[in-house]
């Protein structure tokens, strides 16, 4: 089989929410029967198709770094923890619905991951503390998983609900509410699978897409610029060359292509 390209995504949360029966759902569809604690980071992958049905689908790999350890370890530990956090794609903050500080944890857990952690160890940090204006500039795309769906009472479910509503809305991100003991809450077909799809989708075209996309950009503006010049100033050997490049970053599927093939048949 080739080998296929891949993304990274961390799997972030306090230590017995439930990070690892997660992980081995979404990767293997299946029950965890006995889950143990992750000592260091235990990675697991998942083939996902990006854009299925589309034409413009392809296969990757999704790599779950499933980090364990307390939010409020001490620093040298969080140093130890750091190597982890590098080169990340996506970031999947998972909290426990019974729990309500594994919800309040999140916050620290994302300003750690995003190398913000400006907070001292052993101070709790709330919404109330926590500034979207951080996060302002973050282009990692974030997804809330709330685990023990079935071990909330049906008269506490709906302020639950509402309460972690408002903590998606706060990391700008989707949110995704489940048993992990029950395979069903991510069925094909689903919301909960179709919002899965929909962030990797979002981790997969950061990673391969955008970034080129904003090159791609870069380009067609000093284009632009030689062609306002005056005629006998334009070095047309400059020129052809921007444009061979810009011609060789759009290959099919990349969301600019067509905003760049219709800028170089004007010129």
């Amino acid at each position: 089989m080739a080998s296929l390209d891949r993304v990274k995504v961390l799997v972030l949360g306090d230590s017995g929410v439930g990070k690892s029966s997660l992980v081995h759902l979404l990767c293997q569809n299946q029950v965890l029967g006995n889950p143990s604690w992750t000592v260091g980071c235990s990675v697991d992958v998942r083939v996902h198709d990006y854009k299925e049905g589309t034409p413009e689908e392809k296969t990757y790999y999704i790599e779950l770094w499933d980090v364990g350890g307390s939010v409020g370890s001490a620093s040298s530990v969080k140093s130890t923890r750091a190597v982890f956090y590098n080169s990340v794609n996506g970031i999947i903050l998972v909290h426990d619905l019974t729990n309500k500080k594994s919800s309040q944890n999140l916050y620290r857990w994302s300003l750690e991951a995003l190398n913000r952690d400006l907070v001292p160890t052993g101070v709790l940090v709330t919404n109330g503390d926590y500034d979207r204006e951080q996060f302002a500039d973050n282009q990692i795309p974030l997804l809330v998983i709330g685990t023990k769906l079935d071990q909330i009472h049906e008269t506490k479910r709906h302020e639950v609900l509402t309460r972690t509503a408002f903590l998606a809305e706060d990391f700008n991100a989707e949110e995704i509410n489940l048993d992990c003991t029950n395979p069903r809450y991510l069925a094909a077909g689903s919301s909960n699978a179709v919002k899965l799809s929909r962030f990797f989708d979002k981790v997969i075209e950061k990673r391969y897409f955008l970034r080129d996309g904003n090159q791609v950009c870069i380009y067609l503006f000093f284009i632009k610029s030689f062609l306002n010049l005056e005629r006998e100033l334009i070095d047309l050997k400059l020129i052809s060359k921007f444009i061979f490049e810009v011609a060789f970053l759009t290959w099919e599927g990349n969301p600019f292509q067509a905003q760049t093939t219709d800028f170089l048949l004007s010129c």
